[in-house]
């Protein structure tokens, strides 16, 4: 992980900028009506099919071993060749070899997080080698030197006026603002990139071990491109995606562009089990690279594994009322949002993250929405919870991370008043009587001076339990 600017400041930022609010706010209301349009005109049973998808997942996880070798034995099978990578290095050097082995200096990827996650873009750049983007929304942000502010929709905070000005700058385009001539600047500067390609890179939406296929979704047909214009194509894949058959996949497809983007069905479905034989089209070579960066031990962990089912549908953040405040970039990991909070922990490690579980009202829409039921606020909790050292087997790097002691010595007290009855009766009589003291001293008092930086402390003059009792139709005990 790169350095990183203090949380706080960089809230303020995003905060501060009327026109990142402005864009966020009018595209998360948009996806927001989409997927509730969708599941209204084109569902007879939402929440079963949710049901469906959650067991054919968890059924997955909990067999994955075996989903793993019935993969590769099949894949194998139809001539596609599986690599093994542990750690987000491991994946980076096998793109590295396959290029180096054929003389490759530049590959066009799809759309992928799971390269963004492993730093792809970097490393290849450090060895002297081009990786370009061909995902709108990608493009967008590699030419502005961006990471993406979304999972599924990467440069969502931009409107159109943003991007013409990008283009201008950074592809010496006239300027336009007209979607049609954004698109149309941006498809021929693609096209040329296109053609002569050798390698072409994308993820992995799904991948079923009994076909030894893999199953890629897309809107905008450069993912197509990707796959089968080049003589060799790299897929790569977060061993959680193996499912255990193209009907289990289907259930995840009939999720997700729904819940992404409110569309019924995606407009492009690419289903890759091998590398051409007599056909015309398609690449000569098909690598699918299999890697973990600390999959196993989320999945090893009783209370973080359920966020393995994700389908990377990006729901949680379209419904985030944080997320759409601050936008992704705030979260300085590459997996934003609720989901973010969940697993960045999980995959970077607690020290290089753990500041963003702090991004959470614990609200609970992002549970109400994730289409395969993660229970994302109280995961959000758990984590929470292991960060003060308050959880049992916490996350990666837990034990390095940054811990407030005089906070830590606060919460703890008031746990122990508030689950005495006694205690707090007696607290909530005489808080009153510390109000002046409260107020004077709000910038050094622990906890209270956080959140007297943003917000006016209330004026406690009366007696609470007695005001609670006093109360009409409250009972008390």
């Amino acid at each position: 992980m790169s350095k990183k600017m203090p949380h706080e400041q960089i809230v303020k930022i995003k905060l501060g900028d009327t026109q990142l609010r402005q864009n966020l706010t009018i595209a998360m209301h948009t996806l927001q009506k989409n997927r509730l349009n969708v599941i209204n005109a084109k569902f007879n049973n939402w929440q079963g099919l949710r049901d469906k998808a959650k067991k054919a997942k968890n059924n997955a996880l909990m067999s994955l071993s075996d989903r793993l070798i019935e993969f590769e034995k099949n894949a194998t099978k139809n001539g596609i060749k599986v690599h093994w990578a542990s750690s987000a290095t491991d994946a980076c050097e096998i793109i590295y070899e396959l290029m180096r082995q054929n003389n490759i200096k530049k590959i066009l990827k799809g759309k992928s997080m799971a390269s963004e996650e492993i730093g792809l873009n970097h490393y290849l750049a450090n060895k002297g080698l081009n990786a370009i983007e061909t995902d709108l929304g990608e493009l967008i942000i590699q030419l502005n030197d961006e990471a993406p502010v979304h999972i599924v929709v990467p440069a969502i905070h931009k409107n159109r006026n943003e991007i013409g000005k990008i283009f201008q700058e950074k592809l010496g385009s006239n300027l336009e603002s007209e979607p049609e001539k954004l698109n149309q600047i941006a498809r021929k500067h693609l096209r040329d990139q296109f053609e002569g390609l050798e390698m072409g890179l994308s993820g992995v939406n799904f991948a079923m071990s009994k076909e030894g296929a893999f199953w890629l979704i897309e809107n905008e047909g450069n993912g197509r491109m990707c796959t089968t214009a080049p003589k060799i194509h790299v897929a790569l894949c977060g061993i959680e995606k193996v499912m255990e058959s193209s009907e289990d996949a289907a259930t995840m497809v009939h999720l997700l562009t729904p819940s992404a983007t409110g569309q019924f069905i995606p407009t492009y479905n690419n289903i890759i089990t091998a590398p051409r034989n007599d056909e015309f089209d398609g690449p000569k070579e098909v690598h699918l690279i299999l890697f973990d960066h600390h999959r196993s031990d989320m999945l090893a962990h009783h209370d973080y594994y359920e966020a393995l089912r994700c389908i990377r549908c990006g729901a949680c953040m379209n419904f985030c009322p944080v997320y759409d405040k601050i936008g992704g970039h705030s979260y300085q990991t590459i997996y934003p949002g609720p989901i973010g909070e969940v697993i960045s922990p999980n995959i970077f490690g607690m020290e290089a993250t753990g500041d963003i579980l702090t991004f959470c009202s614990l609200c609970g829409r992002c549970s109400e929405v994730c289409p395969v039921r993660i229970p994302l606020a109280d995961l959000i909790r758990k984590l929470r919870a292991n960060k003060v050292d308050q959880g049992k087997n916490p996350p990666l790097s837990t034990q390095n991370s940054h811990k407030n002691r005089a906070e830590s010595f606060a919460m703890k007290q008031f746990a122990k008043i508030a689950t005495n009855g006694a205690l707090w009766r007696f607290s909530l009589s005489k808080t009153h009587l510390f109000n002046s003291v409260l107020h004077k001293f709000q910038n050094s008092i622990p906890v209270i001076k956080s959140w007297s930086q943003y917000k006016e402390l209330p004026q406690i003059k009366k007696d609470l339990y007695k005001e609670l009792k006093n109360m009409e139709g409250v009972r008390y005990e």
